[in-house]
């Protein structure tokens, strides 16, 4: 009889092998006593019903009663180290443990929807749930998480596969209002956008935020003003450049991050253009980059660490089997005026 939890057993995974409980038990542990072609019988078996291992429950009383996991993809950033610090302080204050991981690669030529085992090892490793910050989630990964009994809540997704997946971001189409209005104040009407990619949920909404703006105000933004990236430095750089060399290059930049915002500044510096005497910069997220940057970003302030804690409770409530009244939730962005913004 299958467990009434749906678990797959060791039992389960020994049928469909035809060896011993004993056998697959050893290939859990690791043992070195099964022959190979045993062992990868039996992992490619383990693999395919998704296998979880039972967990261990924490001692009473201990202070890491539950783990979390914490998952990214690609290099860590200033963008990335304060929702880091979001997500270790809410869970300081609540008495869990977090652990830091990344995402691991897709296999080449690996089926997009195909189980992935980190889901069943990260259960098997007694994770509660599971708080990402990806730019990609496939109906495969998600089907996996639930199998493996894990909730999962993504901060600021890029794009996500299911409506009612539980996700924290910010107000990303008013950050954009609020930045183009802030140029269009100033005098400008020639403003940029250099943004991330096209599939990105939040970009389009940064975009299209802009765009209100512009249009709103009467100007017509020309299709060479928008420039695509991956929110990084050199995407400034390139795009930035790309802007400053049209015939008619902009007099302001609405920059989709502080790290893009940073590599726009350096294009125009090497175009011997200053900041912001010759053109204005507006960024996006109120990292270190925008405080340390010369002069100093007008940027919008998404709160990063506070979205890193909004998750980190969420993603306990749903570890606890409560409802949660929102499976969306954004938190309010706000304009913040430095030294890259002058009047036209």
């Amino acid at each position: 009889m299958p467990p009434k939890d749906g678990r797959t057993t060791l039992a389960t995974v020994a049928a469909s092998a035809g060896v011993s409980v004993t056998t697959v038990s050893k290939v859990v542990n690791g043992r070195a006593d099964v022959g190979p072609e045993t062992r990868a019988l039996v992992e490619s078996l383990l693999e395919q019903h998704d296998y979880i291992g039972r967990r261990s429950p924490s001692p009473k009383g201990s202070p890491a009663t539950a783990r979390i996991e914490l998952m990214f993809k690609g290099d860590l950033n200033a963008y990335s180290t304060e929702i880091i610090q979001g997500v270790l302080d809410a869970g300081s204050e609540a008495g869990v443990s977090v652990a830091l991981s990344a995402r691991p690669p897709r296999p080449a030529g690996a089926e997009p929807d195909r189980p992935r085992g980190w889901a069943r090892d990260l259960a098997a490793a007694g994770r509660r749930a599971v708080i990402a910050v990806v730019d990609e989630l496939t109906s495969g990964d998600l089907a996996a998480l639930s199998r493996a009994h894990l909730p999962l809540v993504v901060i600021d997704p890029l794009n996500l596969p299911r409506n009612w997946v539980p996700s924290v971001g910010s107000t990303n189409f008013a950050g954009g209002m609020a930045a183009a209005q802030h140029l269009l104040a100033l005098g400008h009407r020639r403003i940029g956008y250099v943004g991330g990619s096209t599939k990105s949920a939040c970009n389009q909404a940064r975009l299209h935020g802009y765009r209100a703006a512009m249009e709103a105000a009467g100007v017509t933004v020309p299709d060479e003003y928008q420039r695509t990236g991956d929110f990084r430095y050199q995407d400034g750089v390139e795009g930035g450049a790309a802007l400053l060399d049209l015939p008619s290059p902009p007099t302001a930049v609405f920059a989709g991050s502080d790290e893009t915002a940073a590599g726009v500044i350096e294009a125009a510096r090497g175009r011997g253009l200053r900041v912001p005497d010759d053109l204005s910069v507006v960024g996006f997220d109120d990292t270190d980059v925008a405080r340390l940057a010369s002069p100093p970003l007008t940027t919008v302030r998404q709160p990063l660490r506070e979205m890193g804690g909004v998750a980190l409770r969420t993603a306990l409530r749903l570890a606890a089997g409560e409802k949660l009244d929102s499976h969306h939730v954004e938190l309010a962005t706000e304009l913040i005026v430095r030294g890259s913004t002058a009047p036209r």
